[in-house]
């Protein structure tokens, strides 16, 4: 019964974030597609922002009629919402209206709504109702976690999208004796399934997390143990979650109100920091949330497609492998020292500043049309994702074992800095256009 408990937790945990980190996963093909373009994420990060109504929604109604709104009934609703979304995208996501004299695509940023507003109320949702069965099983829910964006990212590897190569085409000019005239373009090769299979595959997923919740919903209770029992500080303390770009009470935000969901009793007083210590840790919570939540996500299409397509696709695929790796890293080695932190975020920071550059240098970034370009910008992506997830998780280590009021302010910091990022870049990418898109293979790079 204990190893049926533990892949029932690790199956819950499956449809945590699997929705959107698989839409981050298969950007790479969808914006080859859709009327937005490379402008694609830059809207994500603000829809996904505008669905932190749901966590929103329900933490209001604890506070207001606490005891009335019950776990099990939103976690059956939004899981519900989620199988019909990802179903929905299967049929829709490639659908344009015309707005404005324009298409666009409205049905694929209606259904992204609903999947970003069904993942973020997971994080405030999921885990209190976790906290019914043994400490023990948490961890494991924890693993599932993980894997709702290491499973999205490698089906996309397997996907093969990517592949692309440039065809001289001929175009016969007037009559016959006047020549062909030779242009090339970008010919991107079929994947080894389509869009509509891999959103099918999500649902499925999100299927399998539906059915563990019943069979967990439907265990005897002699399973269950006291609150005092649940969720010993060790375990809380390591908890690590799952955060995907663009998103979201995503991050820390989102690994925050976790922890201070499964608080049941006032926290053990923590190590003391001076006022100036307590400014540099929240700096550190706004600075990162709002870089891997908001800044870097909107251009990163701009950054890795003058690279090709294959390059934007191992950047976006390998990263989400990154997040839930950094995560297991800082179960096993924690280091709360502010001086290696702060060491760390600027490295991260680094990766960030070159991934961003390329952006404003797109579509003639430095090494374009070269291996070492392409490698370049994909290890650059791969340990943004991972140096700053690690501080991301630390930091919330070290507020959570402060005062729950830290977590509650790591939550709003998080938050804040996350809003912040992605407001700044949408008139940046949208409005005032300061980023320029090209083909890989006509745009004409200097040497």
């Amino acid at each position: 019964m204990a190893l049926l408990i533990h892949m029932l937790a690790c199956a819950f945990g499956l449809g945590s974030w699997v929705a959107v980190n698989g839409l981050w996963v298969e950007l790479p093909l969808i914006v080859n597609t859709l009327p937005e373009g490379w402008e694609l994420p830059s809207y994500l990060t603000v829809i996904i922002q505008l669905a932190n109504l749901g966590p929103l929604l329900v933490t209001l109604m604890h506070k207001l009629c606490p005891g009335r709104l019950k776990e099990h009934v939103v976690i059956y609703t939004i899981l519900s919402i989620g199988i019909l979304s990802c179903i929905l995208l299967a049929f829709f996501w490639d659908k344009t209206t015309i707005l404005a004299g324009a298409p666009h695509s409205t049905a694929f940023f209606i259904i992204t709504f609903f999947l970003s507003l069904v993942d973020c109320t997971s994080s405030v949702t999921f885990l209190p109702f976790m906290m019914q069965l043994p400490a023990v099983y948490i961890t494991t829910y924890f693993i599932g976690e993980g894997l709702s964006g290491f499973i999205p990212g490698i089906v996309a590897l397997a996907q093969g999208v990517g592949i692309a190569k440039c065809v001289n085409t001929s175009q016969t000019v007037g009559n016959h004796t006047d020549g062909n005239k030779w242009s090339i373009h970008t010919e991107y090769l079929p994947p080894n399934f389509s869009t509509e299979v891999f959103f099918f595959f999500l649902a499925a997923m999100m299927c399998i997390s539906l059915a563990a919740f019943i069979a967990l919903n439907r265990l005897p209770r002699t399973y269950e143990l006291s609150t005092e029992n649940l969720v010993p500080d060790s375990v809380a303390s390591v908890s690590p979650g799952l955060d995907n770009p663009g998103a979201e009470m995503d991050g820390e935000d989102m690994k925050c109100h976790r922890e201070a969901a499964a608080e049941r009793k006032p926290l053990q007083a923590g190590p003391k920091h001076s006022v100036y210590q307590m400014t540099f840790i929240y700096f550190l919570v706004v600075w990162v949330n709002g870089a891997t939540n908001g800044l870097l996500p909107s251009v990163q299409t701009y950054s890795c497609m003058p690279y090709g397509n294959l390059a934007y696709h191992l950047s976006a695929a390998l990263a989400s492998v990154a997040n839930p790796i950094a995560c297991t890293i800082a179960m096993f080695f924690q280091n709360r020292s502010l001086v290696f932190l702060g060491m760390l975020t600027a490295l991260g920071t680094g990766f960030a500043s070159y991934n961003m550059a390329m952006a404003a240098m797109s579509p003639c970034p430095l090494l374009q049309g070269t291996a070492a370009g392409e490698a370049i910008i994909v290890l650059s992506w791969l340990f943004f994702t991972g140096t700053l997830s690690y501080v991301k998780v630390m930091v919330g280590v070290i507020l959570r074992d402060r005062s729950h009021s830290a977590l509650v302010w790591c939550g709003a910091a998080a938050q804040i800095g996350s809003l912040v990022g992605s407001v700044t870049m949408f008139p940046l990418v949208n409005v005032y256009r300061l980023f320029t898109s090209g083909d890989f293979c006509n745009t004409k790079c200097p040497l």
